[in-house]
Order: C-alpha cells, then sequence, then structure tokens
C-alpha cells in the first residue's frame, strides 16, 4: 500500500507470529488512521458478531477464512460493515470472489499474491481470479517498484524489488499457473497441482473451481488417487452448504461431466462435515 489510505478499522484473525500476522500489524503501526481488532483464536467461530460489534470496516483472510465463515453464519457475516475485503494466502477462484460481492456490493474486494520471498508482488482488485494476461512480462515504468511477472512453462516467475534477504533476480515461486482467455489464473503448487491420468494431465485447482462454482459446494479440496490401468485419478473431498437442499457425490460428478473432460472429472467425491483449516487459517488445497 502507498499514499494515504481511507481510514480503517481493520480485522486480525490470524494467530500471533505468523506472516500474515505481521502483515496486519505492520498495516497497523504503520499507516495512519488503520486500527486494528484483534480476534483470539478461541473466538473465531463467533468473529463477525466481535467485528460488528467493534464496526471493523476492513479484513484480509484466506479463501478458506472466508468460506468457513459464509458456511457457518453468513446472516451475521453481512451485518459487518465492510468497506474493504482481502483475500490471500492461496488460490483465489471466482466463486468466492462472487459470494462476497453478492453480501458486500458497495465493498472494494481485492486479493493479494504475496510471500516472504517477493513481498507483495501481485495485488488485484476488479472482482476476477486471476490476473490480465497483460501483465505478463510488463517492463517497470522509470520509478516504479513493480515486480516483473512472468511465466515459464507452467510456473509464475517473479522479479521484485521488494525481494528476500539473499534473493535477486528472477525468483521461481513454485506456484503453477494457467492461462484462460485473458485471464492468469494461480492454481496451485507445481508439485501437488497437476494430476497426471493415464497420460492426461488436469489441474486439480481447475477441476477444484468447477466444484466450487455448484451453487451447493461451499468448499472442495482435489487431490490424485492411486488406481488400476491409468496409474493415478482425480477424487475430491467437498463440503456442503444444506441450504441448498440435497445434493449428492453423483449430482457432483454429473456437475463435473459437463465442465470437464472425462480424465478430469472426479471419480471418488467425499462428503465431509466440516471445512478444515490449519492455523495459518488455510486448508490443505
Amino acid at each position: 500500500m502507498h499514499g494515504k489510505q481511507p481510514e480503517r478499522v481493520w480485522l486480525n484473525p490470524y494467530s500471533p507470529g505468523t506472516y500474515a500476522w505481521w502483515q496486519v500489524v505492520t498495516i497497523s503501526l504503520t499507516m495512519a488512521d488503520q486500527h486494528m481488532v484483534v480476534v483470539e483464536p478461541s473466538e473465531l467461530d463467533s468473529w463477525p458478531v466481535i467485528a460488528a460489534e467493534h464496526g471493523v470496516t476492513a479484513a484480509s483472510g484466506t479463501p478458506t477464512f472466508w468460506r468457513q465463515t459464509l458456511y457457518r453464519d453468513s446472516q451475521a457475516l453481512a451485518k459487518v460493515p465492510f468497506e474493504q475485503i482481502t483475500l490471500g494466502g492461496e488460490p483465489v477462484d471466482q466463486a468466492i470472489l462472487d459470494q462476497l460481492h453478492d453480501i458486500f456490493p458497495q465493498a472494494r474486494i481485492s486479493w493479494i499474491y504475496a510471500s516472504s520471498e517477493v513481498g507483495a508482488s501481485i495485488v488485484v482488485h476488479d472482482g476476477k481470479a486471476g490476473f490480465p494476461k497483460s501483465w505478463l512480462d510488463r517492463p517497470p515504468s522509470a520509478g516504479s517498484e513493480r515486480p516483473v511477472l512472468s511465466v515459464e512453462g507452467n510456473e509464475l516467475v517473479i522479479t521484485s524489488p521488494h525481494h528476500g534477504a539473499g534473493l535477486d533476480g528472477p525468483v521461481h515461486t513454485g506456484d503453477r499457473v494457467e492461462i484462460v482467455d485473458d485471464r492468469v489464473l494461480i492454481t496451485g503448487r507445481l508439485d501437488t497441482d497437476e494430476i497426471n491420468v493415464g497420460g492426461s494431465k488436469v489441474s486439480a485447482g481447475l477441476v477444484r473451481n468447477v466444484l466450487t462454482a455448484h451453487p451447493a459446494v461451499a468448499w472442495a479440496r482435489v487431490y490424485a488417487r492411486k488406481a488400476p490401468i491409468v496409474g493415478r485419478m482425480v477424487a475430491a473431498e467437498v463440503v456442503l452448504d444444506r441450504s441448498m437442499g440435497l445434493t449428492t457425490d453423483a449430482d457432483l460428478v454429473r456437475w463435473c461431466t459437463s465442465r470437464l473432460p472425462d480424465y478430469g472429472v472426479p471419480r471418488r467425491i467425499r462428503i465431509l462435515d466440516e471445512i478444515p483449516a490449519k492455523e495459518t487459517l488455510k486448508s490443505d488445497v
């Protein structure tokens, strides 16, 4: 963030000492009129009530964090007077952006790609997953600190003026990207995102995006599972929004069949009762 920012009251839901916790703390300490409300780990289930009570207007969280809250109590969430919503820390799909926009049509909804190696290198405010293809290989203008984004193979490579100590020049992020139309989508880690099904390769992240686009799917994880003949097959775990009515694994397979090539359709779908999350507010996606 550069220049004067509107006065905000930021929510800090992260565990103390984590990278994301420090990001929110740094905002409140170094920028004028940026206040902070800290939520203890034991209060996470009811954070929207605390946020509404203290007039929180801005929050940064992982997609899993926002999905958990929508799943638990979307009505309580809608009472928070948000002006700024930020997502980061995990691949961001269109479904979660659209869900948040529907509840907070007046808020600015952004997603950020940041790491300790390259700093906050990508910031998108247009309400779309991924970033514009036109951003690739843009040389920085004179005096600009804008990172240079590029793709080598399927890997996101960033040359950033904010790189970590000991790093210089292009940094291979280890994140896999796919270019779809005019957007560059970050789908997951290189070592886990690509699933080889009998020689045909599919992105687990793109399959996950198809699943989360289903109106009844609150969360999804896609992974490879051993299979006879083809070696690997696509499998998934999902959490369903029961308010949308009864949805079965067979319904989800049919949904995917009409939107994915045959080798990309999950052949095993396990339905979970709760959205799993780590201390970092991420899930294993």
